[in-house]
């Protein structure tokens, strides 16, 4: 089965730069989509930015004009890069892979909490 391994996600000060990175590993037969999902305490998990293996982008509102997604579809990797950080941008930050995978055709990572003080 695929797996996700996250990182990046830590303790940041407002105003500063945050890089997360998502690596799926196993067999991938077909990359159709990565992307970041936050779930911010008490609140639902939400859509921060997708992209598709052909680089096509979404972005929630909140994330446009700070945040980048970008893909490396020989790696399988997908990252996502938050400038400005506000603390708002506070929460658990899940990665998702989908496509035609081994095993379920979505797969989610486990997380990394992402907390950003003023």
């Amino acid at each position: 089965q695929v797996q996700l391994v996250e990182s990046g996600g830590g303790l940041v000060q407002a105003g500063g730069t945050l890089t997360l990175s998502c690596a799926a590993s196993g067999i991938i037969y077909r990359l159709d989509v990565m992307g970041w999902y936050r779930q911010a305490p008490g609140k639902q998990r939400e859509l921060v930015a997708s992209i598709t293996s052909g680089g096509s982008t979404t972005y929630a509102d909140s994330a446009k004009g700070r945040i980048t997604i970008s893909i490396d579809n020989g790696k399988n990797t997908v990252s996502l890069q938050i400038k400005s950080l506000k603390p708002e941008d506070t929460g658990v930050y899940y990665c998702l892979v989908g496509g035609h995978l081994s095993g379920p055709n979505t797969v989610w990572g486990q997380g990394t909490q992402v907390t950003v003080s003023s």
